[in-house]
């Protein structure tokens, strides 16, 4: 039970027993009290004074005096203005912390039911992944595990755009300049090659434009299935897919349901006919077909070209409908960037419009860009920061932090390698989602892999050094070592508040579809306990019974800082 919960129900109490009115636990309303009051929480009486007929101060007064009498948890109040600022005893405290500790799911939130699809990464097929794509990645299965934990039922998706004029681009290329290279000839992942020939056709158009004939020829010939164009499709695309696994693997990224624009663009033909026909869309005299939103305060948006072939929403519409029915989803998250906000904007208004009243349930999580010091990347110019370099470099700077160290000495070769892959990940991820996804970030690889401040590494170090306090301790300790008569100092208080605040800010992020809410949170607990490290002398406590009561709160802190950076896809050493 939370602590608001817990003074909604003793409040209750106290109204029935002083005023003879029975009223709903849930309508009270508590908060945390303000930190220029005095208190832990607060019970607003404003709403109360109807049933109790007394001026708000007298009224708190009242309620007040009859919680510290009846209800051991509470040792003090004071009433301001239509405020009840409620003061917590050791015994609340203690009560909270043996729960917490004693509850393995705790921060899992209870079933809600619903069923929710998140769609991220997305990738063409014309490039490898870059540090773009990594945001876009690290949002979408973070927020997957924390509707997951919110109580809901999530599958992880992702819509491979494996057809299309920018995958023709990088075809045509191939075809025209690279002479039959293959990841093999070359020594390069199959996802490297094909974006050279994307970078190397940007090249080609800037010095004879007539080739984008060319290739929205090919485009044409490959919806009508040509079996050349088909063949070197196929085998392009392979070499990516499998580029594409391996950075996957790398970053600790899977997915529930894999779909393939090539499979899944025909389902969308199929609405554009049905929306002619019903009148949601019409069609041009040079044959292309447009859904007309100006009503809605938008523009006319082309939803099939004249030659037939389909655009990006053309898909995006059709796989909207068959994931909805297939997997009778409740709602569906896209992760995606925010310059593509109108395309959503319109995905909805059109699938609306189409009569799918599921439309209303569709969100879209708009991130910001990630940009460099140099400045933003652009894949045609081939200035992008790839995906595998990057993550192999964070490795290669954990490993020289690491080594500066000098405290891995007596850990063995293949423990510190799986360590510097280990800081290295949990660096880049928490510097990434540490900020608001709505925010356009700037990304400081230096900066990231800083074992001091609000780093993935200071947090896995943190854990690290409770998991050595743990192992060097000669006591064996339990939940129930934390007494109701334990008198635990008020940095240990601030610990317990700390970790009872998990839960809401879980449902929080959830909510919010904010990773952020959870990194800055299992921050301030690795930050408040470092203090409480440096104040109070864990080991050296003399009284067995106090020694416990300490040593079950910081496994209780390290288990709930394990589960906090799960949802960020964050491991936590246990020796660094």
């Amino acid at each position: 039970m939370t602590a608001e919960a817990f003074i909604q129900q003793q409040a209750a109490r106290a109204i029935q027993a002083i005023y003879g009115t029975e009223v709903a636990e849930t309508s009270l309303q508590v908060s945390v009290t303000r930190k220029e009051f005095e208190g832990d929480y607060t019970l607003v009486t404003f709403p109360l004074l109807k049933i109790t007929r007394q001026a708000p101060d007298v009224t708190g007064n009242a309620i007040g005096e009859w919680l510290v009498g009846h209800v051991p948890e509470i040792a003090a109040y004071n009433s301001v203005k239509g405020f009840l600022n409620l003061s917590f005893s050791p015994v609340y405290w203690n009560e909270a912390l043996q729960a917490i500790s004693s509850d393995e799911a705790f921060g899992q939130l209870p079933s809600t039911g619903r069923r929710i699809m998140v769609e991220f990464s997305s990738p063409n097929t014309n490039k490898p992944l870059h540090l773009g794509h990594i945001r876009n990645n690290l949002l979408g299965d973070s927020v997957s595990r924390i509707l997951k934990a919110c109580g809901n039922t999530v599958i992880k998706s992702t819509i491979v755009n494996d057809r299309g004029v920018h995958i023709c681009k990088s075809m045509y290329a191939w075809e025209k300049l690279f002479d039959g290279a293959t990841p093999e000839s070359t020594g390069k992942k199959g996802d490297h090659l094909v974006g050279d020939c994307y970078v190397a056709y940007a090249q080609m158009e800037k010095e004879h434009p007539e080739v984008i004939d060319d290739v929205h020829r090919m485009l044409v010939q490959w919806e009508q299935n040509d079996p050349h164009v088909r063949a070197l499709w196929a085998m392009m695309n392979g070499w990516v897919y499998k580029g594409f696994d391996e950075t996957y693997k790398a970053l600790g990224i899977t997915f529930d349901q894999v779909d393939h624009e090539s499979e899944t663009y025909l389902l969308g033909k199929e609405l554009v006919q049905k929306g002619l026909q019903e009148g949601v869309f019409v069609k041009d005299p040079d044959g292309s077909v447009w859904c007309d939103l100006t009503a809605d305060g938008l523009d006319r948006k082309l939803v099939l070209r004249g030659d037939g072939t389909s655009v990006y929403i053309t898909q995006d519409l059709g796989t909207a409908e068959r994931r909805f029915a297939n997997f009778n989803l409740d709602s569906h998250v896209y992760v995606v960037g925010n310059e593509q906000d109108y395309h959503f904007q319109v995905l909805k208004l059109i699938l609306g419009k189409l009569g799918f009243d599921w439309a209303k349930q569709i969100y879209h999580l708009s991130y910001g860009m990630v940009e460099l010091p140099e400045g933003k990347m652009k894949s045609r110019e081939g200035t992008v920061v790839d995906a595998d370099d990057l993550i192999q470099s964070m490795y290669e700077e954990a490993k020289k932090t690491s080594e500066e160290s000098g405290k891995l000495a007596d850990i063995s070769v293949e423990e510190k390698e799986r360590l510097y892959h280990m800081i290295g990940l949990g660096a880049l991820k928490y510097f990434i989602i540490k900020v608001d996804p709505k925010k356009t970030m700037l990304f400081n690889p230096k900066e990231s892999i800083d074992f001091n401040g609000n780093t993935g590494p200071f947090i896995q170090y943190t854990h690290a050094r409770i998991c050595s306090i743990l192992r060097k301790a000669t006591l064996a300790f339990g939940p129930e070592d934390i007494r109701a008569d334990a008198q635990p100092s008020a940095k240990e208080i601030r610990l317990v508040k700390l970790l009872g605040l998990y839960p809401g800010k879980v449902a929080e992020a959830g909510a919010a579809l904010s990773p952020a809410v959870i990194a800055n949170y299992a921050y301030d607990l690795a930050k408040e306990f470092n203090q409480y490290y440096h104040d109070t002398p864990i080991l050296k406590e003399e009284d067995p019974a106090v020694l416990k009561y300490r040593l079950a709160l910081i496994a209780t802190l390290a288990r709930t800082l394990r589960s906090a950076m799960g949802l960020l896809g964050i491991e936590l050493p246990e020796r660094m």
